[in-house]
């Protein structure tokens, strides 16, 4: 009943840590997300359904990422042997990011290759199950979005999965996700508000430019760390 007891009150710690990540974290993720999540959920406000949507599946998405963590934690000593070799890949990776954003802070556009649709795409986006996710309503289709956000590749999201992955349970992980997810809906909200509003006051593509070289500067920053 003791080591209950204890287990309970680490996962209470670690949920609270989340929540706290999710809160001081708000600015991080209204610049990094903020956008994509009104892309997502369109012209509506935050309480829009297509926001609550999104936000529903995000979380949702997050505690199936953290119950995850907290159950395969103990797999991760069989990729040790691998982590030299990860190494130079992982630094070429980041190289590149640096260079991406410091094209997109100097610029405030995104490169031309980057922005051309691509004929492999667009036959991606014919594919049957593609279709059949553009027939469901709006809703569902943000909330199904939202559910795919745990992939996002972000520093926070990843330092938070390693506090879920000490939970003592998968049911701890996920309450720890839940947690971090819940509070950075704060953040994001806030940043659907702005951009909406920004979209609505003075010369659009200025704004644009700003919030090109504003996540330019995060993206550089963050690889260069």
């Amino acid at each position: 009943e003791q080591v209950w007891r204890l287990a309970a009150l680490m996962d209470s710690a670690l949920v609270a840590t989340a929540l706290l990540m999710g809160l001081a974290g708000g600015p991080h993720c209204a610049a990094m997300c903020g956008a994509a999540c009104s892309a997502v959920a369109g012209q509506g406000g935050p309480l829009s359904q297509r926001m609550l949507a999104l936000h529903a599946g995000r979380i949702a998405g997050y505690a199936a990422g953290g119950a995850l963590a907290a159950t395969s934690v103990s797999t991760l000593a069989s990729f040790a042997p691998a982590a030299p070799m990860l190494r130079p890949l992982w630094g070429m990776v980041h190289v590149g990011a640096i260079a991406l954003g410091g094209w997109l802070l100097w610029t405030g556009r995104s490169p031309r290759w980057l922005s051309l649709p691509s004929p492999r795409v667009s036959a991606l986006a014919q594919a049957r199950p593609i279709r059949i996710v553009r027939t469901l309503p709006a809703p569902a289709r943000a909330g199904l979005a939202g559910a795919c956000w745990a992939a996002v590749p972000c520093g926070l999201l990843q330092s938070a999965l390693l506090v879920a992955a000490l939970g003592s349970r998968p049911a701890a992980g996920a309450a720890v996700m839940a947690a971090f997810g819940v509070a950075s809906t704060l953040g994001l909200w806030l940043a659907q508000g702005a951009w909406l509003a920004l979209r609505g006051v003075g010369d659009g593509r200025r704004h644009a430019a700003l919030a090109v070289r504003a996540a330019g500067a995060l993206l550089l920053g963050s690889s260069a760390f």
